[in-house]
């Protein structure tokens, strides 16, 4: 029996050539764009053009480099020598101590002759100590002011025009910020050496252990920048330039850990050195504290406070002595002016006068009290 022949469907041969077209205008799309695409030697080159944002920002890296290294440069004409003997010697291997020659650092705050140091560095005031510029010019120096607690002082030397160093706010200052110190460490040799690290942390309190005492330093700003004793006295600056600090103490028993008392405290008394080259230090009588000094007192533990400064004695025959103001007391504001810290209550005392009045916001348990008190002269 024979097979009958199988006929092609029309169906299936009007849907095979409809594909086959569809395929061939496909291929003829891609064909003609393929064309259109040049395939030269600036493909290549755009490829290197993604990295001109990398080279620019080497190139913007450098550059700030290069500038805060001329600022640095500036401020360290500003930075001075410090010894309490003439001859301090010019080496490192002397002998002699740096406590014993006073080795150590000052900064020019005004065109006429006052440099802003430690007490510790200069001395008391009426001391007398020895200032050296960065051109090696030596003048005698008389302390004009200084601070045991806060271990500043202000020295005058005779000398005019002299380039002075740009204060910053410290009030505005954070953690993780870069700063530079700039001080004479050791001796001679070493002498205007930069250190760089960065604000590790702010209003610090510190217990410093003397021979006969004890006391506290508050406030403070801690830095990982290299302090080494010869480098108190000197600035702790911004990458522009701008003293946030002036460098004291390190820790001894701890590497990268300093400290610098903030610039925004002695604003007021430079400013008033400036202005009439004195300054009449006002008092309200009283040793007082903040929150962060009461755990290292006896029985600091009853002083429970959240802000304010807390009246540990009241001087006798001062201007509180007498006054409503009692030991024990929180006062939370002068004025007005909101106190945390005792640095809060210095800078604001130091803008006032004897003899000024001032009114004190005070807290006594669950009583709140207003206290006008007339301060004396320190």
């Amino acid at each position: 029996m024979k097979r009958k022949k199988k006929t092609n469907n029309p169906k299936k041969v009007i849907a095979i050539a409809f594909f086959m077209i569809l395929v061939w205008i496909f291929a003829f799309y891609l064909y003609v764009t393929y064309n259109k695409i040049e395939i030269n030697n600036s493909n290549y080159e755009a490829s290197k053009v993604l990295s001109t944002p990398s080279t620019q920002t080497v190139e913007t890296v450098e550059a700030d480099s290069k500038k805060v290294a001329d600022v640095i440069e500036e401020t360290t004409k500003k930075v001075v020598g410090i010894s309490k003997l003439k001859n301090a010697g010019n080496s490192i291997l002397s002998k002699s101590t740096e406590s014993e020659l006073g080795l150590g650092t000052g900064m020019i705050i005004t065109e006429n002759g006052y440099i802003l140091s430690n007490e510790h560095v200069t001395g008391e005031k009426y001391s007398k100590c020895y200032v050296t510029l960065e051109n090696g010019n030596t003048y005698d120096g008389t302390v004009v002011w200084s601070d045991s607690d806060l271990d500043l002082s202000i020295t005058k030397i005779n000398a005019k025009n002299l380039e002075y160093v740009t204060l910053g706010d410290s009030s505005q200052i954070r953690v993780g910020e870069t700063v530079y110190a700039i001080g004479n460490p050791i001796g001679f040799e070493f002498r205007r050496t930069v250190t760089s690290g960065i604000i590790s942390a702010k209003n610090r309190t510190i217990k410093i252990e003397e021979t006969d005492k004890s006391s506290y330093m508050t406030d403070l700003i801690q830095t990982d920048a290299t302090i080494n004793p010869g480098n108190s006295g000197g600035p702790l600056i911004y990458p522009n330039g701008e003293v946030l600090g002036i460098n004291t103490v390190k820790i001894s028993s701890a590497e990268g850990i300093g400290f610098a008392v903030p610039i925004n405290i002695i604003k007021p008394i430079i400013e008033s050195f400036k202005s009439i080259e004195e300054f009449e230090e006002a008092t309200i009588g009283i040793y007082a504290y903040d929150k962060e000094v009461i755990p290292y007192l006896n029985g600091g533990s009853n002083a429970n406070f959240n802000k304010g400064i807390y009246v540990a004695q009241i001087t006798k025959k001062g201007p509180a002595d007498g006054s409503e103001l009692k030991e024990g007391d929180i006062i939370t504001s002068i004025d007005n002016v909101t106190l945390n810290t005792m640095n809060d209550l210095r800078q604001y005392i130091y803008t006032k006068k004897p003899k000024d009045e001032v009114i004190l916001k005070v807290t006594r348990g669950k009583i709140n009290k207003e206290i006008k008190l007339t301060l004396g002269k320190k």
